[in-house]
């Protein structure tokens, strides 16, 4: 077998994903780690990342390096996503990547990947494991600061397009109380309706049998419905929640205090503040996938770009 590693560091959260790949290609986890660094912290506004960001993300990055030491993988990919396009400094993030990973296997560092090529990945890494008779298939990353709608089959991506919204984004732009206000959430679902809708008007999702969500927004909204004491991506992996489910979620978090979403069991400490904008999006999704595909329900997958991202290494 061949031991990769994939580093995925989005706008809200930096992801390692260590595993072992068979003759087959298929992938076999040795570790799977989650950090909430922000990264993205305040980029909305200013342009560039905060020298606490880049301090937060190396030492995250720091810890993953000693683990694909440890486990002895011989290659690894780190992508850089929806922040690290967007940021004047970025050069000063790309320096820290190299002095950190170059030390564990040389010459390795981040790439900045396009919306596009996050779309595929995303895709690849997501179905992996779903029947490909229940495809067509319109997968949503959705990340801190962009979200991808891709839609594919068995035979691979058929349409693909990144948008500027996710929970970080839209959090920092409209939603700034505790709860937020009635004119807020509305602020933010404008928001959301206007940037999705440039996503729809390239990606025909009429075509899709099934909606696939992943990453931290999709799955820790699955673990709240399934009433989880606490995460176990077990349960929560390839789990369905029926839409009115989904708005009933919704709903209940946009109304709750810091306090009230922090008490909840499988809710990570860093998406307390963020889970709220990410439920508007995962929301405005579910209306839309509605009303164009007849899709009723939707199915949440643990698995996602780091699987892509390994996967391309191969």
């Amino acid at each position: 077998m061949t031991r990769v590693a994939a580093v995925d560091c989005g706008t809200n959260s930096i992801r390692l994903l260590i595993a072992d790949a068979d003759e087959s290609g298929r992938l076999h986890d040795v570790r799977r780690e989650m950090r909430v660094v922000r990264l993205g912290q305040g980029v909305d506004a200013t342009g560039e990342f905060a020298p606490e960001a880049i301090a937060r993300t190396r030492v995250a990055l720091e810890e993953y390096a000693g683990m694909i030491r440890e486990t002895g993988a011989t290659a690894v990919r780190m992508v850089a996503t929806s922040a690290t396009r967007d940021v004047a400094n970025r050069e000063d993030f790309f320096a820290m990547t190299r002095e950190v990973l170059g030390a564990v296997i040389a010459g390795a560092q981040a790439e900045v990947i396009t919306g596009d090529e996050e779309a595929r990945l995303s895709f690849s890494g997501a179905v992996g494991e779903l029947d490909p008779a229940t495809g067509p298939f319109v997968v949503v990353d959705l990340g801190g600061g962009s979200t991808e709608v891709v839609l594919g089959d068995g035979d691979g991506v058929r349409a693909a397009y990144s948008t500027d919204i996710g929970c970080v984004r839209i959090t920092e732009r409209c939603l700034h109380d505790d709860p937020p206000t009635a004119e807020q959430i509305a602020q933010a679902r404008e928001f959301a309706s206007a940037k999705l809708a440039e996503a729809f008007e390239r990606v025909p999702v009429e075509q899709a049998h099934t909606w696939v969500g992943v990453a931290g927004t999709m799955t820790t909204l699955a673990a709240v419905s399934l009433d989880l004491p606490h995460y176990d991506a077990e349960r929560v992996h390839l789990s369905r929640m029926s839409l009115p489910r989904l708005h009933e979620v919704d709903a209940r978090l946009l109304h709750m205090t810091h306090e009230q979403r922090a008490a909840i069991g499988p809710m990570h400490p860093g998406r307390v503040d963020v889970i709220g904008g990410g439920a508007i999006v995962a929301d405005t999704l579910a209306e839309e996938l509605a009303r164009r595909a007849g899709i009723d329900e939707l199915v949440v997958s643990e698995h996602d770009i780091l699987d892509g991202i390994a996967l391309s290494i191969l």
